[in-house]
């Protein structure tokens, strides 16, 4: 039996191509997506891959994105293949251009690597913002439209600007400890849709209960 959107489906919203489940679309090893994570882009949708710039695969960083999340049109990721070395007078990279420039080819050790860029799940990502290399966005997080991110995000918090910065948390700490341990989001689609009501209210404690 079915429950709502099939998760293998690339358009679940018939006649309306404009959302897509990117996990169905996405070829690089490198980019990780959960099921129902949408990107909503009337250009292309499917092209999702676009917008993941500079991640080279000798760099070998991954983005992972998790399950549920609503990602806007225009939204990108800088992966590391982005950094430049810092520690010299010049940031110039004038080794990629050889014919005698390679002499100073930085060893892997010498560019800034932040690590994996890591979303967590049931975020929601506005309107052309920028993610930095090695942020980690946190689950249930909002992310401001046209945001530059450049540092983690904790969950269930909302972040906005350039840089962006915290604005306010959506929940007390309290229900944002039962949040993440509940963790809707890894439950069978069928327990799911049964409690939907409860997962987009505001009653911890009936979601806390739910069968």
């Amino acid at each position: 039996m079915l429950y709502g959107a099939d998760p293998k489906d690339k358009h679940p919203m018939k006649g309306f191509e404009q959302i897509c489940f990117i996990k169905n679309t996405v070829s690089n090893p490198n980019i990780i997506i959960g099921d129902y994570t949408y990107y909503d882009d009337p250009e292309d949708s499917e092209d999702f891959e676009r917008n993941v710039l500079y991640h080279f695969p000798f760099v070998g960083d991954r983005l992972i994105i998790g399950k549920f999340c609503a990602l806007a049109r225009g939204v990108k990721f800088i992966m590391n293949g982005a950094n430049h070395k810092l520690d010299g007078f010049s940031t110039y990279p004038f080794e990629i251009f050889g014919n005698g420039w390679e002499k100073v080819d930085p060893q892997p050790e010498e560019l800034p690597y932040k690590g994996n860029t890591v979303i967590g799940n049931d975020v929601w990502i506005g309107y052309e913002t920028a993610i930095m290399p090695g942020v980690q966005v946190g689950d249930g997080a909002i992310i401001a439209a046209k945001s530059v991110v450049v540092s983690d995000v904790p969950s269930y918090t909302i972040f906005g600007g350039n840089p962006a910065k915290f604005i306010r948390q959506r929940f007390d700490d309290e229900v944002i400890r039962s949040l993440l341990e509940i963790a809707w989001w890894n439950w069978d689609i069928g327990k799911i849709t049964r409690n939907l009501e409860k997962i987009v209210s505001t009653d911890i404690e009936a979601l806390i209960n739910c069968e």
